[in-house]
């Protein structure tokens, strides 16, 4: 895709900045990137994600709109990363969903929700219902724990932090970005189209951007990060619950990531006992080789989030791109984000951010 003009300016390296600075620069421009933080993305809410790219489990809680821009990434997050200088771990084994038998009212209810999607999205592999003997086929380890569930064929997951070092590299690597770091910038700090000055400027600060976007807010999310040697979980696997579903994503070099909470809350205090205890115990519900597990990281973080709890692109003045609101969605959806980005930045209009119902017009 060529670009009609020659130099950007983006705000911001978490995971969309880092992916619209090297799409950018692969397409001919020259990329300047300003960035508050540290090469580490350690104030990125990607670093601690699960990083699971699930359209139709994350249809129990998100819209159609966002289911199809899932499915989109399916497809192009393998032609992203071959573009890079390093590899990154990247499965579709397809989503496991369990439940006990106390919350089988629950599964029921989740079911439902996710047959319709199916029935909206058809392109989506359907669901599969499964029972004991199809459960241990898929996990040996949890045949005899689990009576039922659901398996989501074709989802899949990739390494967060492995994709955020290597677009890092890939970065560093290419003659046309340079790098700021320790810098941050905003919108004002620009006169986009001038003399001496970027033609555009994309902002993908997230939360960053309140100052500039005032109906931003953070949702707060807990993960908890453990080596468990004695686990052999092969697929991101979750597990129904009325209050807390929990998911368990297997990273490389037997990592686990684990996660359920979701606080209406800008606060990035430290997990509390309860929400550690609760996902812990969840956890060794799932498969007894997490009591021997290690706990590696504790982490929390807030999402940045817009009313709808839906992404957005916008252009609040000439020559001037925001992309923000993506939640917990985050790696699942950036790959349409940066398509439809791309394409309004190159020829003005985007039949994609159409087809995903996004806010794209000037405002």
């Amino acid at each position: 895709m060529s670009l009609p003009f020659d130099s950007v300016a983006v705000l911001g390296a978490g995971l969309m900045g880092r992916l619209m600075a090297l799409t950018l620069a692969q397409a001919g421009g020259k990329v300047d990137v300003f960035e508050a933080g540290s090469p580490e993305a350690e104030g990125a809410a990607a670093r601690v994600a699960a990083a699971m790219l699930a359209p139709l489990a994350e249809s129990a809680v998100a819209p159609v709109s966002v289911v199809r821009m899932g499915q989109h990434a399916l497809s192009r997050w393998p032609e992203l990363l071959a573009s890079l200088a390093q590899p990154v771990f990247f499965q579709r084994e397809g989503t496991l969903v369990l439940w006990h038998r106390q919350d089988a009212a629950e599964a029921t209810r989740l079911a439902r929700v996710l047959a319709n999607t199916g029935a909206q999205v058809p392109e989506l592999a359907p669901m599969q219902p499964i029972d004991a003997r199809a459960i241990a086929a898929l996990e040996p380890s949890l045949g005899q724990r689990f009576a039922q569930g659901l398996f989501l064929p074709g989802e899949g997951q990739l390494d967060n932090r492995a994709l955020l070092a290597s677009l890092l590299a890939t970065l560093q690597a290419d003659a046309r970005v340079t790098l700021h770091w320790q810098s941050a910038r905003a919108p004002s700090d620009f006169s986009p189209g001038t003399a001496g000055q970027p033609d555009w400027v994309i902002d993908c600060r997230g939360l960053g951007a309140r100052p500039q976007w005032n109906s931003l807010r953070g949702v707060r999310g807990e993960v908890i990060r453990v080596h468990a040697p004695e686990v052999t979980l092969q697929r991101p696997t979750r597990l129904v619950h009325p209050r807390y579903p929990l998911y368990i994503a297997p990273k490389p070099g037997n990592l686990f990531v684990i996660g359920a909470t979701e606080i209406e809350s800008d606060d990035m205090s430290p997990a509390s006992v309860r929400s550690t205890l609760e996902l812990l115990s969840a956890a060794y519900a799932v498969h007894s080789g997490f009591a021997e597990a290690r706990i590696v990281e504790i982490a929390t973080q807030c999402r940045p989030t817009l009313p709808d709890n839906l992404p957005a692109i916008r252009q609040p003045q000439p020559r001037v791109m925001q992309i923000n609101g993506l939640y917990r969605h985050g790696f699942m959806i950036a790959p349409a984000m940066l398509d439809a980005a791309m394409e309004l930045l190159a020829q003005g209009h985007s039949a994609l951010a159409e087809s995903f119902g996004l806010e794209a017009a000037p405002t």
